[in-house]
């Protein structure tokens, strides 16, 4: 498996502006969805927006951990990053609505933001190790983050397109 599972939809652009302006495109397109549209699947047994939105905040917090996770450990001795089952958290997604999702997916992410902001060119070379994808490193972490924003922020705005 490679190191980033969303790199053709990153397709070479720097994580950063990605991150930095997913919320914002996340609260609008999740305002021009109407109460139905935001229930609706895009297909069968796929995702309703509001289940995207869930997803979204689930994987910021997983993403957080990891990447402090990752600037935690003496770099002779990196961590090992813990996979999760997307499919068994999203069983829970109707527990949730999309204001809520919102909320915290934007306080997350501004906290993960936050972050980056003392992150220095060698903290982004950070190693970690993923049971699945092998030897990571922090930005490799910030790629799949924001390959998997596009990925779900194309979702969403496919659904708003006549």
């Amino acid at each position: 498996m490679e190191k980033n599972p969303y790199s053709a939809q990153l397709a070479g652009q720097s994580p950063d502006p990605i991150l930095a302006t997913t919320a914002a495109r996340l609260n609008t397109l999740a305002c021009s969805l109407t109460p139905e549209q935001l229930e609706a699947p895009h297909a069968p047994g796929k995702w309703s927006p509001r289940e995207i939105l869930a997803h979204l905040a689930d994987c910021e917090l997983a993403f957080s951990f990891r990447l402090r996770q990752i600037l935690a450990a003496p770099t002779e001795t990196p961590n090992t990053i813990q996979p999760f089952d997307q499919t068994a958290w999203s069983t829970r997604y109707a527990a949730y609505d999309t204001p809520s999702a919102l909320a915290l997916f934007t306080a997350a992410r501004a906290w993960n933001l936050n972050l980056l902001t003392t992150i220095t060119p060698e903290d982004r070379t950070r190693p970690a190790h993923h049971p699945e994808r092998g030897d990571i490193t922090f930005q490799n972490v910030l790629e799949t983050i924001a390959g998997h924003d596009i990925n779900h922020l194309q979702q969403l705005e496919a659904l708003i397109r006549p």
